[in-house]
């Protein structure tokens, strides 16, 4: 496949790669993702759920968001898949530099990648919201609205509609997109901002690997429209020559 060629060629040539992915990352880990035709956003519930996702909706109907939140977007036994695993392994051969998810799923931490900057925060980490006692995703699979010791209310520690993105990932997110020669786009659709709009701060070369069309296809070295583990899965892996 001419297309997995140049991608191979682009990693190989660069010296500081950077991967920034969303939802179509872990679909197949088995995480459904969000926009697609049965993504979470086009199933029927007694909300939208962008709705049910928005800090607004947590505070005034936090049983409904448990129990959205625990039924759709908590999984059990879920692996990192091909994709995650070969970040991993470029990382580990000192080709990839970081990896900017939209994701809070922890699956890039599980397949060994060590610099993920988590846009989005993480359900794998969550605090009481009185005393601020952290908790792990055990404490969330519920049934029910999950209670601190002290009774206080706890909240996953995940970037809601409304809410702002943590400013120190921000910036080490915009640091990290100027300095790489390569930014692999993948599994994403672009359309959620703030988060979408880093990629304005790049200033290298860009790959596009998506199912569907997105704002930057133009403006991309390669564009591949194939799933991302299977393109993942037929890169080579060598050592970078830094």
């Amino acid at each position: 496949m001419k297309g997995i060629e140049k991608l191979q060629k682009l990693i190989d040539q660069s010296q500081r790669v950077v991967f920034f992915g969303g939802a179509g990352v872990s679909t197949e880990s088995g995480i459904p993702d969000f926009r697609s035709v049965d993504g979470l956003y086009n199933q029927q519930f007694n909300y939208p759920a962008e709705t049910i996702l928005s800090h607004s909706f947590f505070m005034r109907h936090t049983e409904d968001f448990y129990r959205f939140y625990q039924t759709k977007m908590m999984y059990s036994n879920i692996e990192p898949n091909a994709a995650h695993k070969k970040l991993a392994e470029l990382e580990a051969a000192g080709k990839l530099a970081a990896v900017i998810t939209q994701n809070i799923d922890g699956l890039h931490q599980l397949a060994g990648s060590k610099n993920v900057l988590e846009l989005h925060g993480s359900m794998l980490r969550n605090r009481c919201m009185s005393c601020g006692k952290a908790y792990g995703i055990n404490a969330m699979r519920g049934p029910g609205v999950p209670h601190c010791d002290c009774s206080g209310v706890i909240k996953p520690d995940v970037v809601l509609y409304e809410e702002a993105l943590d400013t120190d990932t921000v910036e080490r997110a915009v640091s990290e997109l100027q300095s790489a020669d390569l930014v692999i786009v993948g599994g994403t659709s672009l359309a959620v901002y703030p988060a979408a709009g880093l990629l304005n701060y790049v200033r290298g070369k860009i790959v596009l690997i998506n199912r569907d069309a997105t704002r930057l296809d133009d403006a991309a070295e390669l564009v591949l429209c194939a799933p991302i583990g299977e393109v993942f899965s037929q890169i080579q892996v060598g050592t970078s020559p830094r």
